[in-house]
């Protein structure tokens, strides 16, 4: 339950900073992804992570309890803005009808707060445009290499990780620590998404798959995240290890498990 409190605060702390810097909006994207990468980040970091009771702005009746100093989310946050106005710009030109339509209207909302966030940390904004032409070059092409399509997501989340230490070891840890979640990540999305892409006639790479296919997704995600698992254990944590490791050694297999499941 503490561990819980902690991992919940910095959850809520996230929000309350996505809110701060890029306005009200912005609270409504916050994701679980984010809140790890933010966990992170504080666990590299020494010193004591202190909170202050608050209460939540969609419920005010709810307490909360919030990062004393909320400026260590800033990379975090910064992070996700710069994400999510891509996949925006991904869906406007990939998706078709109402997501498409959706996707046009929101954009405007979120052009200043990309705008800001890039030019708080523009390598991460390098590294995320980059991530985004590579990955529309290969479904162009049509790639059939499910290791080529992940490569670009594996890629951004290298770096992303990598940008978190200055400490040249720490990098190459967290680099392969990105790289491996990266890439579970994207052929979790790509399974989440085949019957989908099927319909709609969209690129999936698993759509080149022979064979029984949950158990080939089921095999390179196990692949996946028992590489993250080794990468893991060579970064330099200083606290909040056991919720980290929570993630990382239960939490990506269970996720899968319910996915594939449906």
């Amino acid at each position: 339950m503490r561990e819980y409190e902690i991992y919940r605060g910095v959850y809520c702390s996230l929000c309350k900073r996505l809110g701060k810097s890029y306005g009200f909006l912005s609270r409504m994207t916050l994701s679980y992804d984010f809140t790890f990468l933010a966990l992170l980040d504080i666990s590299l970091k020494q010193g004591c992570t202190a909170f202050v009771p608050g209460r939540c702005a969609f419920n005010p009746a709810k307490r909360c309890n919030y990062l004393k100093d909320g400026g260590e989310l800033d990379f975090s946050a910064a992070t996700a803005m710069i994400m999510l106005y891509y996949k925006i710009a991904d869906d406007i030109k990939d998706e078709n009808g109402f997501k498409k339509f959706s996707a046009m209207l929101i954009k405007p909302l979120f052009s200043r707060a990309h705008k800001k966030a890039a030019a708080a940390f523009p390598q991460i904004e390098n590294y995320v445009s980059d991530y985004m032409e590579s990955q529309n070059k290969l479904e162009m092409e049509n790639t059939k290499s499910v290791d080529m399509a992940a490569e670009p997501t594996a890629k951004v989340m290298a770096n992303i990780l990598m940008f978190l230490s200055e400490d040249e070891a720490q990098k190459r840890a967290l680099s392969r620590l990105g790289y491996c979640l990266g890439r579970y990540i994207y052929l979790l999305d790509a399974a989440c998404d085949l019957k989908d892409d099927i319909k709609s006639g969209s690129y999936n790479v698993l759509r080149n798959i022979k064979g029984d296919i949950k158990e080939y997704i089921s095999s390179q995600l196990y692949i996946s995240i028992n590489e993250a698992a080794k990468a893991f254990e060579l970064v330099s944590i200083k606290k909040h290890k056991p919720i980290l490791g929570n993630i990382i050694y239960l939490g990506l297999e269970q996720t899968f498990k319910k996915e594939l499941s449906k």
